[in-house]
């Protein structure tokens, strides 16, 4: 598996945006999307419902160990979510084009 999608969320528009543009100009990321969210979860024995942004991190599977020290140093949250999904297939151009844009 050379590349992947790191899966993250954060509670608002502007802590999202930062991420992400961090993400890029470091090159830990080729390309990050942000879509609006509705979280229902458990947290401290209670229970939530929370609008979030949630991130996905396109980038090669070697990062990803430095993807997720980022978003930990980076997040407000005391436990992000942080979770790898491996891309299993793509198109050669669009995977070049991650390779190009991403640290070597």
């Amino acid at each position: 598996m050379k590349y992947c999608i790191v899966l993250t969320t954060c509670p608002n528009d502007e802590e999202a945006d930062k991420l992400a543009l961090q993400l890029i100009h470091e090159k830990l990321a080729a390309c990050v999307q942000l879509s609006p969210i509705k979280s229902y979860y458990r947290w401290k024995n209670e229970q939530h419902i929370d609008t979030e942004i949630r991130l996905l991190i396109k980038t090669k599977s070697k990062l990803y160990e430095s993807v997720e020290q980022f978003i930990k140093k980076h997040h407000s949250y005391d436990v992000p979510q942080i979770v790898q999904l491996p891309v299993t297939d793509g198109s050669d151009e669009y995977l070049d084009w991650i390779d190009e844009n991403t640290i070597k």
